[in-house]
């Protein structure tokens, strides 16, 4: 590994090998070949991290810093990343696959969170209480909740980082975040970010590693006091028993099968984009890629044929490339489960309109994008998240029907409608149990709007103004402002 970039682990504040010695490598997903090696944690790493996190919350250089002043260290970091989402960017794509179109501007953008989250931290209020005994002055305030732990996927780090590093940070708490043991490489550049824009050492670690060594001694750890997570329900089920070793405070986003319902009045080349914007973009590895397509029967043979034009021309290639449209997935297991569910799809009778293998001649984890046409709601590509470039259409004749599919899911992140009759759209919208609906439009993102599901789809929220809200608990002080002093407690009044 001496011959490859090497990254160590990043603890209160300094940069340290891994006490186990673990190392491992990560893989260029274009080309399946070694590009850099990272230090792993062992739960010893984990005690200090989670060590340093909460000795940071008694620290005045911390603990007395104003609101205001934290605020003023995170626009810092803002800027910082906005100046680096280049380099970053680039990391990302070597490290992931994913374009560096797209890393580069999702990480430019992410700045926004920051910055928001940077106004806010000065904006988190008590009360006064119209309390009903005499003589008393009750007031409510709000303390950071303690040391948090964020829990951070491969797919989107840098976005999935803001969304919970912002708020924290800017609440006044201490933060371990633990790196995808696939593809950590643009974290441990970030961190230099974090060291750069002054945060006192120790209020933010970042480390990874496997499940046993690193995962689970930082989410069962005693002094975590939340934690926050983003990855999927079988790992999630886990978090959550460990959870019940700390009561540590859990959210929870595991991703889904989103619904696209398109209804016969929709404008032809806006669902088309929506479909494929859900579905091919970002290589389809999206939580909420609307991989579940339910057309109105009669739009469906032109829907598919407007898809089929406009996909035909997309260019699957090296994903530093700007002419590129997808890159190569993540792993190869990836293009494993897709294969697998192909096969089990068309064997049900599914149709295959263009796409359904990995490209001639190409080394790394391609895969074409894919159009599947379902003739039945079991099918399995319906049922399967695959994070893929896997699209699947399934008709539909009645409104009521569309919402019953759409339903029919052990998941609720994402929704999309297109319609042109805003009576309908509105109706739709308030029957479909997800987090998200968008309505003709798809993947749209702000730092403003909260972002999360419900059933399997996990629970809290991210993002918006209330999520700062879930780094605090609210302390309540009694004052007695009588002259008098506190009369006997047994004479009952």
């Amino acid at each position: 590994m001496s011959n490859l970039p090497h990254y160590q682990l990043y603890l209160a504040g300094t940069w340290t090998a891994g006490a186990a010695g673990q190392q491992m490598q990560s893989l260029d997903p274009a080309n399946g070949a070694p590009w850099a090696s990272f230090d792993c944690a062992a739960p010893s790493d984990v005690d200090r991290a989670v060590a340093a996190a909460k000795a940071e919350l008694d620290n005045p250089a911390w603990r007395d810093l104003s609101a205001t002043a934290r605020g003023k260290l995170l626009y810092r970091l803002a800027d910082l990343v906005e100046q680096n989402a280049a380099h970053l960017g680039r990391i990302e794509t070597t490290d992931s696959g994913k374009l560096a179109a797209e890393t580069m501007a999702q990480t430019g953008y992410v700045a926004d969170y920051y910055r928001y989250y940077a106004g806010l931290a000065d904006k988190v209020e008590g009360a006064v209480l119209p309390i009903d005994k005499p003589d008393m002055h009750v007031f409510t305030t709000r303390l950071p909740i303690g040391v948090v732990a964020a829990i951070v996927p491969w797919n989107a780090q840098m976005f999935l980082t803001a969304t919970k590093l912002g708020p924290a940070l800017a609440a006044g708490c201490a933060v371990v975040i633990k790196a995808s043991e696939i593809a950590p490489a643009p974290m441990f550049e970030f961190a230099k970010l974090i060291d750069q824009a002054g945060f006192p050492p120790g209020v933010v670690s970042i480390i990874t590693g496997d499940a046993e060594n690193c995962a689970i001694p930082l989410t069962r750890h005693k002094d975590v006091d939340r934690i926050a997570f983003t990855g999927g329900p079988e790992t999630a089920r886990h978090v959550v028993r460990n959870s019940a070793e700390n009561f540590a405070v859990t959210t929870l986003e595991l991703g889904g099968k989103s619904p696209i319902i398109v209804f016969d009045d929709a404008d032809l080349d806006a669902a088309a984009n929506g479909l494929i914007a859900g579905n091919f973009g970002a290589s389809g590895q999206s939580c909420v890629a609307g991989s579940r397509g339910l057309v109105q029967r009669s739009l469906l043979p032109r829907l598919i044929e407007k898809i089929t034009q406009k996909s035909k021309d997309l260019i699957v290639g090296d994903p530093q490339d700007k002419a590129t449209h997808l890159g190569p997935l993540c792993t190869r297991a990836q293009v494993d489960t897709i294969t697998d569910t192909l096969q089990k799809a068309q064997a049900q009778g599914a149709v295959i309109h263009f796409g359904g293998t990995q490209p001639a001649g190409t080394a790394g984890n391609y895969f074409l994008p894919t159009l599947v046409e379902c003739n039945s709601p079991q099918t399995q590509t319906l049922h399967t998240e695959m994070f893929g470039p896997v699209m699947s259409l399934l008709p539909f004749d009645t409104e009521a029907e569309a919402i019953a599919l759409a339903n029919d899911s052990e998941f609720g992140l994402g929704s999309g409608v297109f319609t042109q009759d805003l009576a309908r759209a509105h109706r739709v919208c308030g029957r479909l149990r997800a987090g998200i609906t968008w309505i003709n439009t798809y993947r749209a993102i702000s730092p403003i709007a909260p972002f999360g599901g419900f059933n399997q789809s996990g629970y809290g929220r991210e993002a918006g103004a209330e999520a700062i809200l879930d780094y605090t608990r609210t302390k309540t002080t009694w004052i007695n402002t009588s002259a008098q002093p506190m009369g006997n407690p047994f004479v009952m009044r």
